[in-house]
């Protein structure tokens, strides 16, 4: 009940209309025949008593209130069709029907509420997402906090004491401080406008609020709800070092961080800037709409002129144009696209106009980036082959967390791969120990794995281009390159004599030049060979190369269904546009269901091939699907330009007319999906409400609908035909 009064309350105070229109009604009905002045006819009105002059007042206001609006709509080059309300309204007063004029009061603004109510509800996805844009930021103001270089307060310039993180080193506060008397002590941060914070401030962010700006984390790890950027539904936590984007909401312990944008540069602002781009822009369909409300106003009114001519009656006239409504083209279709608009945005789905949300509907051919879109973003560990011959007691898990413990130090494209592999291997291993296996000889108990003591590593070295390596409890182990990993102190490849059955021993080995390539195609051949799309780090623990972690692109776990989908929907084609290698391209695209494959291209070979396909004659849609960085060219040369991201880099893309916030591909589908039943709808609610507008038009044009229950009948019709609109919302695909 309260909802609903509040709800009221609103409508009021921006319709004002509506409360007036209702009050009136009471005059009209207790003294509308009320004279106190005796017999004065007026030319056309006659002479009307105090209830029905207080109709005609209202009436007055409403065409002057409506003609103003229509000559806005015309100086923002929209054209201006509430017409047919205007005549209709003067129709009624002309020809004394008092009750029908203020019926068609109520329902102009009862019309104009409902269209109010049917707009913020069709935004309120959109209108969520502004909302919870941050207004405040509390800005920490203690000695020793800001920006390097500033003074300190005792005598120095700050530069000596700098540690690089804007916190310096202070004089002990006075005694007072320290009792609390003095501001500095007791004032942690000021709370400011968001617009307030500048580069450089450390900020503090409560537990439940929003971050106001970009930062860098300095607490030591936080709780992050990512859900308003990206819809990520599980918290993310962080560490220090790691970015902090502006929208992301705290978790449950207060965090610190600096901040490194300025609130209009921060990724929540740039997608804001997206979201209100989309609400302003009217899609071509609903500029149609309001071009196609002219003629129909015409047909109205030779309708209500043919009727009042052929009848002799002018109250046809009346009668015809009450029902004359032009609602379902001038506001059904447009809350369908919002509500189109709004639902997209509530599946991470962002789009620059609402022209996009047209075209996406009529999508036909889809072009793909590989890697990043349809495989996920870094190569993954597939499997850890154990040299052959080499004695080891260390199995596959043990290499793998040992390796993951080095990697983690590592920048190298493989790294992120093989540290995660070794996260889930260290887990393995815990697992196992737990459950009473020990699967090293007791000597060797200090092996990564053994209990619940994590690995101490030490000594991390990289070598560019070549390997990383480092001490793991006290062994030396080696990852990358075959020759990196099997070379020994002095940095040459020893060459070992296998000898089945045995571990090979200092004494089998020698250096050497020749050697060393003969050893290599050895270990290889032991190996045996890559596939195409495969490649490898070789690993060594103490000196002895022991094992090969192989990796692969490997396909989203939802690629595949993905791309059934978009066939499911009618999509004729499908893409794959990469620079990769035409082996690796080819065992991919036949993993996920493509079989139209462009490898080894350059980025210009990608542009042509979109631009190809988009100038070919009778063609559909483009849309090229990439992660809106490296495919930039790309995505500006398709019909529309769909950028995946995860909402931390690319969500102003100024290339790409679609964003995913939320780095899935199933939304590809699920955008398409959206768009068409959005149209669908859209088509719906103003076919079925002209449909009816001209089926009582000609009724009452024969005297079968008064023109009082015409009046309501009429907004009827428009409450059915925006309630429809506005199930664009449902998710019914």
């Amino acid at each position: 009940m309260r909802k609903f009064i509040y709800l009221c309350s609103h409508l009021c105070v921006q319709v004002p209309l509506l409360p007036i229109a209702v009050l009136t009604v009471i005059p009209l009905a207790v003294c509308p025949s009320w004279r106190p002045w005796g017999a004065a006819d007026i030319p056309v009105l006659g002479n009307p008593g105090v209830g029905q002059w207080i109709v005609i007042i209202v009436v007055a206001y409403t065409i002057i209130d409506t003609v103003r609006g229509m000559i806005d709509d015309l100086r923002h080059g929209r054209v201006g069709v509430d017409l047919l309300a205007v005549v209709a309204i003067a129709a009624t007063v002309a020809v004394q029907e008092y009750w029908a004029s203020w019926a068609v009061v109520l329902m102009i603004s009862s019309g104009e509420a409902i269209e109010e109510y049917a707009q913020s509800k069709a935004e309120s996805s959109l209108t969520a997402l502004m909302t919870a844009a941050p207004q405040t930021a509390h800005v920490v103001r203690r000695p020793g906090v800001g920006v390097a270089g500033v003074n300190t307060g005792d005598g120095s310039d700050g530069s000596s004491d700098d540690r690089g993180d804007g916190f310096r080193k202070v004089a002990a506060l006075p005694s007072s401080a320290a009792s609390g008397s003095s501001d500095a002590a007791t004032s942690h941060y000021d709370t400011v406008a968001v617009e307030s914070v500048t580069p450089g401030d450390v900020l503090i962010v409560l537990p439940g609020e929003t971050v106001p700006v970009d930062g860098e984390l300095l607490s030591g790890s936080a709780t992050l709800d990512l859900s308003n950027i990206n819809g990520e539904p599980v918290p993310r936590g962080v560490f220090a070092g790691a970015r902090v984007m502006s929208g992301a909401v705290n978790g449950s312990t207060t965090l610190t961080m600096r901040a490194t944008e300025a609130a209009s540069d921060s990724q929540y602002q740039r997608i804001l800037a997206l979201v209100a781009a989309a609400q302003d822009s009217r899609p071509a369909v609903v500029k149609t709409a309001d071009v196609l409300a002219v003629p129909f106003t015409v047909l109205a009114l030779a309708i209500a002129a043919v009727a009042w001519l052929v009848s002799g009656v002018p109250t046809r006239f009346a009668q015809v144009l009450v029902l004359a409504t032009p609602c379902p083209l001038l506001i059904a279709a447009p809350v369908a696209y919002v509500a189109g608009t709004g639902r997209l945005a509530k599946s991470g789905i962002l789009i620059k106009t609402q022209d996009v949300l047209e075209n996406l509907g009529r999508v036909t051919h889809v072009f793909f980036d590989k890697t990043g879109t349809l495989t996920v973003k870094q190569p993954q560990v597939t499997r850890v082959e154990m040299l052959p011959g080499a004695g080891t007691h260390l199995n596959e898990d043990h290499v793998l967390m040992m390796a993951g413990v080095v990697e983690t130090y590592s920048v190298h494209i493989l790294a992120k791969g093989i540290a995660k592999a070794g996260t889930e291997a260290l887990s393995r291993l815990h697992r196992r120990f737990e459950e009473g296996q020990r699967l090293c000889p007791q000597p060797d108990a200090d092996w990564p794995g053994h209990g619940r003591d994590y690995p101490v590593v030490k000594h991390i070295d990289e070598d560019a281009g070549k390997g990383i390596s480092g001490e793991v409890n006290g062994h030396k182990v080696r990852v990358g390159r075959l020759s990196f990993a099997a070379s020994g102190e002095d940095g040459f490849l020893p060459v070992e004599r296998i000898v089945p059955g045995r571990a090979t021993t200092d004494g089998d080995r020698r250096p050497g030049k020749q050697g060393e390539g003969r050893l290599a195609d050895e270990i290889r051949t032991r190996f045996g060979m890559l596939a195409p799309d495969e490649m490898a780090s070789y690993v060594s623990v103490d000196g002895h190369l022991i094992a090969r972690i192989v990796l692969r692109d490997v396909p989203r776990a939802n690629a595949k269904s993905a791309l059934a989908s978009l066939r499911g929907l009618g999509v004729a084609k499908l893409s794959m546009l990469t620079g990769d290698k035409r082996s690796s391209a080819a065992i991919i695209a036949s993993e996920v269901g493509i079989d139209d494959v462009h490898a080894e291209l350059f980025p210009e070979d990608k542009v042509t091939a979109v631009t190809t396909a988009t100038v070919t004659p009778s063609r559909g849609v483009t849309m090229m699907v990439g992660d809106g960085v490296n495919d930039a060219p790309v995505l500006a040369a398709a019909d529309i330009g769909m950028a995946m991201t995860d909402g931390t880099s690319t969500a102003a893309s100024e290339s790409a007319q679609v964003v995913i916030l939320n780095d899935d591909i199933a939304a590809v589908p699920r955008a398409i999906a959206i768009a068409r039943r959005t149209k669908r709808v859209m088509l719906q609610a103003v076919l079925a409400g002209l449909a009816l507008a001209l089926i009582g038009m000609v009724a009452a044009a024969f005297n079968l609908i008064p023109v009082v229950v015409g009046a309501f009948l009429q907004e009827a019709i428009d409450v059915v035909s925006i309630l429809w609109a506005l199930t664009a919302l449902l998710d019914r695909d």
